[in-house]
């Protein structure tokens, strides 16, 4: 299978809560080197020459700010606001039929606004990647040891960490494997969207990423995320 390089339309959920953050707002709007972490995510896929849209679900409550304080920043990356969801499937269901009639999009990328340290040249391998097979995600080997609790954590056993991954993003399809796979999903419980596309027997292949492209969850994760910023600018390697 192989799928003409076209363009890449980004879909960038924005719609969560900061509860995890330890936050009344949306933590996308906790600032890195003076910005926003959507800016910042927004900034750096808006920078890959085959990115031809970004698509922004974003919540009712965080409409206004979108529409406000940064409405010359969305016009200036020409991010495409659409209706968010209770659940990040909701949004991404949104994003996806904001597109759905674009024949110029070879390929539909669904990366996480809190992930904003993604690196070009893994944005370069994962798009490759998927329009080779239709189906690949960004994802980083477990490096550590990996334990497994038995009887409610009385004693634990090691797990084989050779095959396991974790999953990062973007995580890119086709645009008919997507759409195929939400139009199956039909609200069973799914932790991102390589597992719906999974479930319609696609393969999803495995891109290796850097470990770079964190998701900031907690605010700790800000501390690391501005480290290594620095560092990829000093290296020329954002």
């Amino acid at each position: 299978m192989s799928i003409s390089p076209n363009h890449v339309a980004v879909i960038l959920p924005a719609a969560g809560s900061g509860r995890r953050f330890g936050r009344e707002e949306n933590k996308l709007f906790a600032v890195l080197a003076g910005d926003p972490i959507w800016l910042v995510a927004a900034r750096r896929l808006r920078a890959h020459r085959r990115v031809a849209r970004i698509v922004m679900p974003v919540s009712d409550q965080d409409r206004p700010r979108f529409e406000g304080e940064f409405a010359a920043q969305v016009r200036e990356l020409a991010i495409e606001r659409v209706p968010g969801g209770a659940e990040r499937t909701d949004s991404v269901r949104s994003g996806l039929s904001h597109v759905a009639q674009d024949d110029s999009v070879g390929l539909i990328a669904i990366h996480d606004a809190a992930r904003p340290l993604v690196r070009q040249d893994d944005l370069d391998a994962v798009f490759a990647k998927a329009d080779q097979t239709g189906a690949a995600i960004l994802a980083a080997p477990v490096t550590a040891t990996v334990k497994q609790s038995l009887d409610a954590g009385v004693s634990c056993r090691t797990v084989d960490r050779s095959t396991l991954w974790l999953a990062q993003t973007p995580q890119v399809f086709a645009p008919d494997i997507l759409q195929r796979a939400y139009a199956k999903h039909r609200g069973r419980p799914a932790t991102d969207d390589a597992e719906l596309v999974s479930r319609l027997g696609v393969d999803v292949a495995l891109v290796q990423g850097s470990p770079d492209n964190l998701k900031i969850t907690h605010p700790n994760d800000l501390v690391v995320a501005e480290a290594i910023l620095k560092t990829q600018i000093e290296s020329h390697h954002a």
